[in-house]
C-alpha cells in the first residue's frame, strides 16, 4: 500500500512539474527573455543626422520597390493599370532589371531598418546610449509605409484569392463549399487572377473577413484595381491598430514603446507583406493587440473591478473575437486573458470556472452573431486545413517529414513523405499545445505577463504549424517585441526577419536562376558600394552602450515584468 501510494505521490509531483505548477520562478528558462529598459535622453545633434539619413534611406528603398512592383511585382493577368503604357510598360518587360531595382530598395529598407535599431535598441541586448522619441518614430514608419501603400501587390498573389471569395460571397453562393472555378467559371476575371492552387479550394478564412470582403466586392464588382486598394485600407488600418497597441502593451512589461514599435511594426516583414504583400493578417493582429489592451486595461489598471472595468473587458473579449473571425489561430488570446482575469479575481477553481464561462460565452455569442448576420455560418470551421496542401519550408514538422522522405528515397525505399507528415505535424500540434498549456499556467500563476505567455505560445504554434509563410512569424514576434528584450530572442528575431525579407521574391519566385543570380550579384555591390561611401556619415559601427545601472531610479518604462 506504501509503494502504490509513494508511486501516486512522485506521478502527481511529475505531472505538476510538467505542467509547471511546482515550478521555482528561477527555474522558469522562458523568463530569462525579458528584462526591463530604462529609459535615456533624446538624440544628440550628430545622431539626428545620421538618422535624418537613415530614414532618407528607407524611403529610398520603398520608392525603389515601388518602381519595379510596375514589372515584378504580383501584377494582376487582366486589367493590368500600366499594360501597354508606352513609359510605364518598360518595366515589365525589362524583368532582370526590375528584379535588381527591387532587391537592392528591399536591401536598403532591410540596412535602413538595422541601423534605426541603433537609435531603438542600441545593441540586442542593451539600452542605446540615447533613444529616439515617439514622434521620430511615428514619422519614420509612416514615410516607409507610405510608398508601399500605393504600390501594386508583392510577394504574395493573395489579395487576387480574397477578391474572388468576396465575389462568391457577394453573389450568395457558400465560399467555404466551393472555390473560384466552380462558382465564378475559370474565364472569370477574378478566377484568371487567382494563383491555380487555389482555384478549386474553399475560402479558408473567418466570416467576419468575407463579409466585409463581400461588402467591397458589391462595391467595386470586377474593377481590380479598386479591390486591391481597398483590401489594402483594411491591411492598412490594422497596422494602425499594431501602432496603437503595441507600444501600450510594452509600457505594461517594463519595455521602451520605441523599442517595441522598431521591432514589432517598423520590421520589414510587416512592410513588405502586411502592407505591400496585403494580407489580412495585419487586420487579424491589429484587433488581437487591441482586443488585449482593452482586457488588460480592466484587469490590471481597474482599482476595483466596477462596471467601467467590466465595459472595458468585455470589449475587449469582443475585439479579441472579431480578430478570430478573420483568423481563428487568434482565439488564443482569449485563453491568457482567461487566467490572467481569474488571478485578477484570487484565482481558485470557482473563479477559472466562472471567467472561463464568461469569456467562452462572448466568443461563442459573438462568433454566432457574425456567423449569422453575414449569413456565411459555420462552414469556415471545415475549410481551416486548407493550406496544408502547400510544403512549406518554413515548418519544422513538415521540413522534417520531407527531409526524412528524400533520405527514403536515397535509400531506395521509396517516396513516403506523405506519411511521415502524417506522423510529424499531428506530434508538432501535440508540442505545440503543450507548450501552450505550460505558458497559460505560467501566466495564471503570475511566473509570466501574460503578453510574454502569448508571444512564447504563438511561437510554438507557428515554428510546429504545418504550413509557415514567411509573414506567420509576425504572429510571435509582433507580441513578443513587446515584452521579449534578451539577445537570445532579438537576435534570431531580427535576423530571421531580416534574412527572410531580403530572400523573398517579389512575387513568388517565378524567374530564372541567371535572373535571380544576377540580380542578386548587382544588389551585392551597390550594398558593398554604399556601405562604403557612407561608412563615416552612418553609424554602421556599435554605439557606446547605454548606462542601465541597478541603482537608477525607476523609470517610465519600469511597470511590470
Amino acid at each position: 500500500m506504501a509503494v502504490l501510494e509513494g508511486a501516486r505521490r512522485r506521478t502527481l509531483a511529475v505531472g505538476r512539474r510538467a505542467l509547471g505548477l511546482d515550478v521555482p520562478a528561477s527555474d522558469h528558462t522562458v523568463a530569462v527573455l525579458h528584462r526591463d529598459e530604462t529609459a535615456v535622453p533624446e538624440l544628440d545633434a550628430r545622431e539626428m543626422s545620421q538618422f535624418n539619413r537613415i530614414r532618407l534611406m528607407g524611403a529610398t528603398g520603398s520608392v525603389l520597390m515601388v518602381i519595379s512592383a510596375l514589372g515584378v511585382g504580383a501584377q494582376p493577368v487582366l486589367q493590368n493599370p500600366v499594360s501597354g503604357m508606352r513609359i510605364f510598360a518598360i518595366f515589365g518587360r525589362a524583368h532582370t532589371a526590375s528584379l535588381a531595382v527591387c532587391m537592392v530598395g528591399t536591401t536598403f529598407v532591410v540596412l535602413a531598418w538595422l541601423l534605426l535599431g541603433r537609435f531603438a535598441v542600441g545593441g540586442l541586448g542593451g539600452n542605446p546610449l540615447h533613444r529616439l522619441t515617439r514622434s521620430q518614430m511615428d514619422r519614420t514608419l509612416l514615410l516607409w509605409v507610405l510608398p508601399l501603400a500605393i504600390a501594386p501587390p508583392m510577394f504574395s498573389n493573395d489579395v487576387y484569392s480574397y477578391l474572388a471569395q468576396s465575389e462568391i460571397s457577394a453573389r450568395g453562393l457558400d465560399p467555404y463549399v466551393v472555390g473560384p472555378s466552380q462558382a465564378l467559371g475559370n474565364d472569370n476575371v477574378l478566377t484568371r487572377n487567382v494563383p491555380n492552387i487555389w482555384r478549386e479550394t474553399p475560402a479558408p478564412y473567418g466570416p467576419l473577413f468575407l463579409w466585409a470582403g463581400r461588402i467591397i466586392a458589391e462595391i467595386t464588382g470586377d474593377n481590380i484595381l479598386l479591390g486591391v486598394w481597398m483590401h489594402r485600407l483594411l491591411a492598412l488600418g490594422g497596422v494602425a491598430l499594431i501602432v496603437w497597441a503595441l507600444p501600450r502593451l510594452s509600457v505594461r512589461c517594463g519595455v521602451a514603446p520605441v523599442s517595441a514599435l522598431w521591432l514589432g511594426a517598423a520590421n520589414p516583414l510587416v512592410l513588405f507583406h502586411l502592407v505591400g504583400g496585403v494580407h489580412n493578417d495585419a487586420l487579424m493582429l491589429g484587433l488581437m493587440l487591441a482586443g488585449l489592451e482593452l482586457c488588460l486595461r480592466a484587469i490590471d489598471d481597474a482599482p476595483v473591478f466596477d462596471g467601467r472595468a467590466y465595459a472595458l473587458l468585455i470589449t475587449g473579449a469582443v475585439v479579441i473575437t472579431l480578430s478570430a473571425s478573420i483568423k481563428v489561430t487568434s482565439m488564443i488570446v482569449m485563453g491568457f486573458v482567461w487566467v490572467a482575469l481569474a488571478r485578477r479575481w484570487n484565482g481558485g477553481l470557482r473563479t477559472l470556472v466562472t471567467s472561463a464561462a464568461m469569456l467562452g460565452g462572448i466568443a461563442l455569442g459573438v462568433t454566432a452573431l457574425i456567423s449569422s448576420l453575414s449569413d456565411l455560418g459555420f462552414g469556415w470551421i471545415h475549410t481551416l486545413s486548407v493550406a496544408n496542401a502547400v510544403r512549406s519550408w518554413m515548418s519544422l514538422p513538415t521540413a522534417i517529414g520531407i527531409i526524412t522522405g528524400f533520405g527514403g528515397v536515397l535509400l531506395g525505399l521509396g517516396d513516403h513523405t506523405t506519411a511521415l507528415l502524417s506522423i510529424t505535424r499531428p506530434i508538432a500540434a501535440a508540442v505545440a499545445a503543450y507548450v501552450t498549456v505550460r505558458m497559460l499556467v505560467a501566466a495564471g500563476t503570475g511566473r509570466l505577463h501574460p503578453v510574454g505567455a502569448l508571444g512564447v505560445s504563438l511561437g510554438a504554434i507557428v515554428l510546429l504549424f504545418p504550413v509557415v509563410q514567411p509573414w506567420y512569424l509576425l504572429w510571435a514576434i509582433v507580441p513578443l517585441a513587446a515584452w521579449a528584450t534578451r539577445p537570445i530572442f532579438r537576435g534570431p528575431a531580427v535576423a530571421f526577419s531580416a534574412v527572410v525579407s531580403v530572400l523573398q521574391m517579389p512575387r513568388g519566385g517565378d524567374f530564372e536562376v541567371f535572373q535571380i543570380v544576377g540580380s542578386a550579384i548587382a544588389t551585392a555591390i551597390v550594398a558593398v558600394l554604399f556601405i562604403v561611401l557612407t561608412r563615416n556619415v552612418l553609424p554602421w559601427r556599435a554605439q557606446q552602450a547605454g548606462v542601465s545601472a541597478p541603482s537608477q531610479e525607476p523609470t517610465a518604462y519600469r511597470v511590470t515584468s
